[in-house]
């Protein structure tokens, strides 16, 4: 009997050494790589603007679409940027324009399972490129999260939010419209 427990105790012990090894090798994978030496990098671009929780001061120097929703929210379109990869990022500011605290609606969500178990993000807005009659869905990453800004419910009166949407670039479109649930739609040039 005790040679059977003895065998069961170190396979059990065996299986917390080579779990407790994977988890540090895991974690060691994670952190960024940055030498004590190493110094801030300063750009010489423009300065950046930020997004801050109250009433905003600076405007972006041209946006490509404002989209009106439901209770006083904006949504500015400052970049609908290509990459190599072959996606379309679009980046804007959220912004309430009414005196008192908006709800973000659940449909900006859009209405699959799959977005919808993830919480609130802008998984339902899309791109329509009307010359070549497609519509073009917020991407998903493998587990089925949309690749947007996630998790904003509330913004208070004259609180902005950065927020982000990425598609598949449309191949020959110079122009889309963007429609997100609870908002006009809005053209965006493509460039």
């Amino acid at each position: 009997m005790s040679v059977r427990y003895a065998t069961r105790f170190r396979r059990r012990t065996a299986a917390v050494v080579v779990a407790t090894c994977l988890l540090v090798a895991v974690a060691g994978c994670g952190g960024e790589d940055k030498s004590p030496d190493a110094k801030p990098s300063v750009s010489s671009g423009a300065p950046k603007t930020t997004v801050s929780k109250g009433p905003q001061t600076e405007e972006p120097a041209e946006a490509l679409a404002v989209l009106q929703g439901e209770k006083g929210l904006e949504l500015t379109v400052g970049s609908a940027e290509r990459d190599a990869g072959g996606f379309l990022t679009v980046k804007g500011t959220l912004k309430n324009t009414s005196g008192s605290s908006a709800v973000v609606s659940s449909q900006t969500s859009g209405d699959e399972t799959e977005v919808m178990k993830h919480g609130s993000s802008f998984g339902g807005a899309t791109l329509v490129d009307s010359v070549a009659k497609k519509r073009y869905y917020v991407l998903r990453d493998t587990d089925g999260r949309p690749l947007t800004t996630t998790g904003i419910s509330v913004l208070a009166a004259g609180a902005s939010a950065a927020v982000f949407m990425q598609f598949p670039a449309p191949p020959n479109a110079t122009e889309v419209t963007l429609q997100l649930p609870t908002f006009n739609p809005g053209t965006i040039k493509l460039s």
